[in-house]
């Protein structure tokens, strides 16, 4: 049942160098659009006196989560639970989970805007002042691309579902603020991705 991304194994150590840098100590994480799971028993060990909490839209997904977390036999990952960021209130489900921090990596970009919208919705209800949000993935800055690379990208991406295309990073950033996130820091990462790192400030 495991799913394997090529992406995965270049990206996980950039990315964890962020998170060690920016996620709790304590808490629940949750992971939003947790794909194969390759990503989160890579990063769970690292952060022990956490609850990782990974989740996903896509049933085969799903169970590829569940098959690395079963063969990890990491204790502080929860067994992955299926997710919706389009539909209203999604975020009651973890209402009682103590969330801490959210990470989403490489979702917004291959969904339609309104998971966008949804994801900083219920970022906006279940983190706290002060707690993190942290989104990887490419960017438009000032609705231009920042490399051929990625242009190339998006035009593939909208010839699969025109849905989905790189966003402009200005945009999400402002949809952010409208739930009380504010834009801590962003950080260029290998292959012209970007992490963006908000904070709860209300």
């Amino acid at each position: 049942m495991k799913q394997f991304a090529p992406a995965t194994l270049r990206n996980r150590e950039p990315i964890l160098k962020v998170l060690k840098k920016i996620l709790p100590s304590e808490g629940g994480i949750l992971e939003i659009s947790s794909g194969t799971g390759e990503h989160c028993v890579y990063f769970a060990p690292h952060f022990p006196g956490c609850i990782w909490i990974p989740s996903d839209i896509n049933e085969g997904a799903i169970a590829s989560i569940t098959a690395w977390k079963q063969e990890s036999g990491q204790k502080n990952i929860d067994y992955p639970l299926m997710v919706d960021v389009t539909k209203p209130q999604w975020y009651q489900t973890f209402r009682e989970s103590q969330i801490r921090a959210i990470v989403c990596i490489n979702m917004i970009h291959i969904a339609p805007w309104d998971a966008c919208i949804g994801l900083m919705a219920g970022a906006g209800h279940l983190l706290h002042h002060g707690d993190k949000l942290y989104l990887y993935g490419p960017y438009k800055r000032n609705n231009q691309h920042t490399a051929l690379s990625n242009e190339e990208f998006d035009q593939y991406l909208q010839s699969q579902n025109r849905a989905w295309g790189v966003r402009n990073m200005e945009t999400v950033v402002q949809t952010a603020e409208k739930q009380g996130l504010h834009l801590q820091q962003i950080i260029e990462m290998p292959s012209n991705n970007f992490s963006l790192i908000f904070e709860k400030q209300c």
